[in-house]
């Protein structure tokens, strides 16, 4: 039998699928992950099942949604029980580990969710997910000089320099030196916010040179801080590609598969909306990008940027490849779940509770009561101008789709 791959997962923070050179945003520098993508697999249909960090982060790592997984709230830890990815690999003899931000901590709150105190709370080892090693933060948006703890520092120490490049030098010295197989997962909370704070030696550029898309307001507020923001978000993007690209150098790409992605998006003024916890495409949809083996490289791989993925779909992804088995996605017409099971009490955060249905085509969004809310022709309606719920042509679709959302 072959010798079972090392499998690495690479974690950002509110990179947005279309912030991406590769998918044609002419603000995004972002060489490294473009080529990851052209090497590999690159699934340009990605969606996160919940745009908010930390239900999208433990439906990622136990491959069940939320609220089942245990975090209905903002603040809900990740349940001491619950069976994670890390569990099912260890049992298979691979050494796991974890490196960077966990956000899935119970979190005090009444601590500043910016600043030392979430960045140096410590994370019990008994609450890390079942990882064998694990050295990381539990929040804090530090973007740059990360308190790090976990197995071999038992007490916060703070590290100089940007954080993508100090977790991922981090996690690469453990690697160099791990038994192997491996399993690792390498988050980062770049590009989150603050987006002001210095990039990795990364000169944003002048708000006045962004390029904003169709869906942004002109002439306001939303277009000046769109373009503030973005001038930041996209310096960030590109120091983190480049943190990226050279933990993915370090990695011999004929035994290691490496997935990178992100757990959500940002809206930067689309719609005149900002931040996640939407339902549109700047929200939801995600980089997910996968190269393999050539032995593990599936027939079905150059239709790869069409199918309908989820998040929730690479632990499953990650224990067939552990195995050496054949794997696949859904087929095209699979319908995506997508949700928010509860309202995040912060600025600019959806002001609402809602479940949906996507495809590469439709997309339909229920209210809490299971009312329609939003309904998108994206086949021909891409950037979401033109809300469908009342349109009579569409009624008998929403009603079929409608019946496919979980409650």
């Amino acid at each position: 039998m072959p010798r079972p791959p090392n499998i690495l997962w690479i974690v950002t923070t509110q990179w947005r699928a279309q912030a991406r050179g590769a998918a044609g945003d002419p603000n995004a520098r972002t060489p490294h992950l473009d080529r990851l993508a052209a090497e590999g697999m690159d699934f340009a249909q990605a969606v996160t099942p919940h745009p908010f960090g930390p239900f999208a982060r433990a439906a990622l790592l136990t491959g069940v949604a939320s609220p089942r997984n245990g975090v209905r709230d903002y603040f809900d830890p990740l349940p001491a029980d619950a069976r994670t990815i890390a569990h099912p690999l260890g049992a298979a003899g691979y050494a796991t580990a974890f490196f960077g931000k966990w956000h899935l901590a119970e979190r005090a709150r009444d601590v500043p969710l910016v600043g030392e105190a979430h960045a140096r709370q410590i994370v019990p080892e008994a609450r890390r997910g079942g990882f064998a090693f694990w050295e990381g933060f539990e929040g804090g948006f530090l973007l740059n000089d990360p308190w790090l703890h976990g197995t071999r520092l038992p007490v916060p120490v703070r590290f100089s320099g940007y954080q993508s490049d100090v977790v991922g030098a981090r996690a690469a010295a453990w690697l160099a030196t791990a038994p192997e197989p491996w399993f690792a997962v390498v988050s980062l909370e770049a590009p989150h916010p603050p987006y002001g704070a210095p990039s990795g030696g990364v000169e944003p550029r002048a708000p006045a040179e962004i390029e904003l898309g169709a869906t942004v307001p002109r002439g306001g507020e939303t277009e000046a801080r769109a373009r503030r923001e973005l001038a930041g978000y996209h310096a960030h993007i590109t120091a983190t590609d480049t943190a990226i690209g050279r933990l993915a150098a370090t990695l011999p790409a004929e035994r290691t598969v490496l997935a990178a992605t992100s757990v959500h998006g940002d809206m930067h003024g689309a719609h005149g909306l900002f931040r996640k916890g939407w339902p549109h495409e700047e929200s939801v949809r995600v980089p997910l990008v996968v190269r393999t083996p050539a032995a593990l490289r599936p027939a079905w791989a150059g239709t790869a940027a069409a199918r309908p993925v989820t998040l929730l779909d690479l632990p499953a992804w990650t224990e067939t490849w552990a195995r050496g088995e054949p794997w696949a996605p859904a087929e095209p017409t699979r319908v995506q779940a997508i949700s928010m099971p509860s309202v995040v009490a912060l600025p600019d955060q959806c002001d609402r509770i809602w479940r949906g249905a996507r495809t590469p085509k439709r997309k339909l969004v229920l209210n809490a009561d299971g009312t329609p809310w939003l309904f998108f022709d994206l086949e021909r309606d891409p950037g979401e101008t033109r809300n469908l719920v009342g349109d009579p042509a569409g009624q008998g679709e929403i009603a079929a789709m409608a019946a496919g959302v979980g409650g």
